[in-house]
């Protein structure tokens, strides 16, 4: 049916419609046929057989596909898409760029699995390509990789994912009878990092009543939870836990404990002091009194001599200087520095070495030993001599030491003592052997020459005269021992004994 001039010109001229122009860049209906013809490229590039690889592809823009300007074209969209689109992954802009070279992959390709080449090559063989794999999203994980997260463990196999090292969560378990397994089933494994682990869970979840009385039944994860607070120096909830056990002795010893980190010594002293009427076994509450004492003792001390040194009129702190302070030291410091400075005081004073013994109950060895030493130090030999010195009811001296008189020697050697004080004490070794070896090692050739002598082994002194320094008198003692007429007699009378028997 043919149209009226006037209708057609109706249908130009109407708001619905425009008449076609070679000019209008921006027609609708220009669009709209170059949307159809891509559309179109593109079902062509997909349906293609593989005869038609010959056939040159063509971007949108006309240009063949692949080609330099192609791949140039490409990248450059891809990074402004993969800026805009946060789905994408980012580029590396260390990449080198594409060249016609290494850039083998088309369009047509990339669906297909072929390169350029004409080699096959699977889609995934392509896009598992460095090349290629800069340009594809990134696919979620499927729900199989996450399960270790989100299944539904037992209490069972949690532990046994623990031991493993696995991730875990512990939040899903949150009833009373879930935690109780998880726990059982953390010390049946064994393992104590994953019973630390859901102890620390049950800390934050549950209340402290409830915990502490579940755990009461559980000696080896009250361990752990114990030795876990102390490591942590959680020291108030350690000690609400002994105290709802009714372990008073350890409540005790851990508030004892807390003077250790009390600085000021006056205020550890007051600290002590109150500390002695804690519920402690005999043994420790006589240890606590000991401590308080001795601090309180200390610091008597310690402000006492202070003042004579600071007025320079004591000789001994003038010779001597004190390197440290006394406060807080052992007992058995205590007792040396005592024995050091103060060793002629009279009993009554507090910083006597007597009073200190009587006063702690040190034994007699202990406080033997602490003298000798520091007497020693200040080569005070006469007070040395002192100490070995003992009367018996008939008032004969004689010299009686706690210790064996090597160790003596030793004690003494260390501290320097010269040969006429050790020869003294090396005489007093009763076992032979032992007394010419330390008199040897210490150079004191007369306990040698005497213990020979008495042994009447003339080839000992012999020997022994060649060790001994040339015209020194160790040499002529020897001479006169072995040229002496009386023993020479004695001893060709005994030859002839032997000879007439045998």
């Amino acid at each position: 049916m043919m149209k009226s001039k006037a209708d057609e010109e109706d249908y130009w001229n109407s708001s619905k419609f425009k008449a076609f122009t070679f000019d209008d860049d921006d027609d609708e209906f220009s669009r709209l046929k170059e949307s159809k013809q891509a559309v179109n490229s593109i079902r062509r590039l997909v349906e293609e057989d593989d005869d038609e690889d010959e056939v040159e592809k063509v971007s949108w823009s006309g240009e063949p596909v692949g080609s330099i300007s192609w791949s140039v074209r490409e990248t450059a969209a891809s990074n402004q898409r993969t800026d805009r689109d946060p789905a994408f992954p980012k580029i590396n802009t260390d990449t080198p760029s594409i060249s016609k070279s290494n850039s083998g992959y088309s369009l047509s390709s990339l669906f297909k699995g072929k390169t350029k080449g004409g080699n096959f090559q699977s889609f995934s063989d392509a896009l598992s390509d460095s090349s290629v794999r800069l340009y594809a999203p990134e696919l979620r994980k499927p729900k199989s990789e996450y399960k270790d997260y989100v299944s539904d463990w037992s209490p069972d196999e949690t532990v046994q994912r623990m031991q493993q090292g696995k991730a875990v969560s512990l939040e899903k378990f949150r009833s009373l009878q879930d935690k109780l397994l998880l726990l059982d089933f953390a010390v049946s494994a064994h393992d104590g990092n994953v019973i630390t682990a859901v102890l620390i869970y049950l800390k934050r979840t549950l209340s402290k009543d409830v915990l502490f009385r579940e755990l009461e039944s559980r000696q080896t994860a009250l361990r752990h939870f114990i030795h876990y607070l102390t490591e942590t120096r959680d020291q108030r909830l350690l000690l609400e836990l002994l105290r709802s056990l009714g372990r008073t002795e350890d409540t005790a010893l851990l508030q004892y404990k807390e003077h250790l980190n009390i600085a000021d010594e006056n205020k550890r002293r007051d600290f002590l002091k109150s500390c002695v009427s804690l519920p402690f076994s005999a043994e420790d509450s006589a240890h606590v009194q000991d401590h308080f004492t001795l601090l309180e003792r200390q610091i008597i001390i310690e402000a006492t001599d202070r003042q004579a040194e600071r007025g320079g009129k004591v000789e001994i702190f003038q010779k001597f200087p004190r390197r440290a302070s006394i406060l807080n030291m052992p007992l058995v410091t205590t007792l040396y520095y005592c024995c050091f400075y103060h060793y002629p005081e009279a009993e009554g004073t507090y910083s006597s070495p007597l009073n200190i013994r009587q006063t702690f109950k040190i034994s007699e060895k202990q406080y033997f030993v602490t003298a000798l030493a520091a007497r020693a130090k200040l080569k005070a030999w006469l007070d040395v001599d002192a100490l070995f010195t003992s009367r018996n009811w008939l008032g004969f001296t004689r010299k009686k030491s706690p210790l064996s008189f090597q160790r003596v020697v030793d004690i003494l050697q260390k501290n320097s003592a010269p040969t006429q004080v050790l020869q003294d004490y090396v005489a007093l070794v009763d076992d032979a052997e032992l007394r010419i070896s330390l008199a040897q090692k210490h150079k004191c050739h007369d306990i040698v020459i005497n213990t020979y002598r008495d042994l009447k082994d003339r080839q000992l002194l012999l020997g022994y005269r060649g060790k001994v320094e040339r015209g020194s008198a160790e040499e002529r003692k020897i001479n006169e021992l072995l040229n002496n007429p009386v023993r020479r007699r004695r001893r060709r009378s005994q030859l002839l004994h032997h000879h007439h028997v045998t």
